[in-house]
């Protein structure tokens, strides 16, 4: 599975939701984004990428497009 995939597969399972909310998709947008959802967001992009994000990173996080953006500075190209 490329990256890019993972990346997707990510936000579908940890939210139920199908591939085309993606695109637009930002954070408390959906009722599943919320805090705890958030962080299962995370947990599950960490574990996919073997990375570890920073605080700050998470905090940041606030959409699928910025997600893009923030896991590139862990070497992962999607």
């Amino acid at each position: 599975m490329d990256n890019l995939k993972k990346y997707n597969q990510a936000f579908i399972d940890t939210f139920r939701i199908s591939e085309d909310q993606l695109q637009n998709l930002q954070y408390q947008s959906i009722e599943a984004w919320d805090s705890v959802g958030h962080m299962s967001l995370i947990a599950a992009l960490e574990d996919a990428f073997d990375i570890m994000f920073e605080t700050d990173d998470i905090i940041d996080f606030s959409s699928y497009q910025k997600g893009k953006e923030l896991i590139a500075k862990y070497d992962v190209q999607l």
